[in-house]
């Protein structure tokens, strides 16, 4: 029996700056991206009505919503697995089913520079309504701008998902108790990892493909399983360290995983290796992470690898009364190393 770890006299070596104009580690989702919104965009529109979910849960007419606003300006626009188009459309559609909601229709919003090849844009309009029909949702209305060249890096896209929330779900961050399974549904940090090798020419032994993928399919066989599902999360911006953080935050619990269970890459893990990067502040665009009462883990397990989006779900740790907010990872070794949140920017613009 290991004795419980104290976090009362631990301090973080480097305190966060105050930065007077935006940085982009603002748009990083770790720290900075928290100090932005909890202290200049939340009191500016009157403060937080709510867990801050992927998605806001409303109620209309008797019919629960899920709404979700998102923009994307990953660079490069083309990367090996996909494009912006298709990252919007799933993302988008991600963030809807991370509430448990089936998703409906997208709005689609275009901020195009001038000089942008009619032909690119072409390929990535296609792209976005192929990966919506895919999905089954529907594109019901948007807008067209454009910018002076020089001032758009060719086309950043917006998109607002909306989506049905079944009646006897109740998914969300708060929901997350202690004792609950903690289980990823596959390898993680293909994304970040794909976007790096095109934009920097590096290559890691193996051609590495972004995981972008619509994941309201693979969450509806999960609810289907009858397993008590509490949290679902999307790592992107910010990769698992982040959900996980944000997760323990938000349900004020503790969370301990176990470094070797996690599922990575070997390519992913040599591009880490190479750069002095962690595999969990990697994006993913394909993967969720799930918070489930730790009786119906194995079957919920079983369902996920039924699924082709879900076929390497793995257990990688539990939530835990101990240490509130803070999230800890068990080495290869045997020791505790605090997983956090990054203060600035990894890797920019990655979706």
């Amino acid at each position: 029996m290991t004795a419980p770890l104290d976090f009362s006299t631990w301090v973080c070596p480097a305190p966060l700056r105050d930065y007077p104009a935006i940085v982009m580690g603002h748009g990083a989702g770790g720290k900075l991206s928290a100090e932005l919104i909890n202290h200049l965009f939340l009191p500016a529109f009157g403060g937080p009505r709510g867990p801050l979910a992927d998605a806001v849960r409303i109620e209309i007419g008797g019919a629960r919503l899920a709404i979700s606003t998102d923009s994307f300006v990953v660079r490069p626009l083309f990367f090996p697995g996909g494009n912006i188009g298709e990252l919007a459309v799933n993302g988008t559609i991600n963030d809807i089913a991370m509430m448990g909601a089936q998703p409906l229709a997208l709005t689609a919003s275009f901020i195009l520079e001038e000089g942008m090849p009619l032909d690119q844009l072409g390929v990535i309009a296609e792209s976005m309504g192929r990966a919506a029909q895919q999905a089954g949702v529907t594109l019901i209305a948007g807008d067209t701008k454009v910018v002076d060249r020089g001032h758009g890096d060719g086309v950043f896209i917006t998109t607002t998902g909306f989506g049905l929330i079944p009646a006897c779900v109740n998914i969300g961050p708060e929901q997350a108790r202690p004792g609950d399974a903690i289980i990823v549904s596959g390898p993680i940090g293909l994304h970040g990892v794909a976007i790096l090798s095109v934009r920097e020419g590096i290559e890691f032994g193996a051609p590495v493909v972004s995981d972008t993928a619509a994941l309201h399919g693979l969450v509806s066989t999960m609810l289907a399983s009858d397993a008590r599902l509490h949290t679902l999360r999307d790592p992107t911006r910010g990769g698992v360290a982040a959900a996980l953080n944000e997760i323990a935050t938000d349900a004020q619990i503790g969370i301990e995983i176990v470094e070797r269970d996690v599922p990575v890459p070997p390519a992913v893990q040599a591009a880490c290796e190479l750069l002095g990067m962690d595999p969990l502040h990697i994006a993913n665009e394909g993967k969720l992470v799930a918070f489930v009462a730790r009786d119906d883990a194995e079957r919920l397990l079983d369902a996920m690898r039924a699924h082709p989006l879900g076929r390497d779900a793995a257990l990688i740790g539990y939530a835990t009364a101990d240490h509130p907010g803070v999230v800890v990872a068990r080495t290869g070794i045997g020791g505790m190393r605090v997983v956090d949140t990054l203060v600035g920017e990894q890797l920019p613009r990655i979706c």
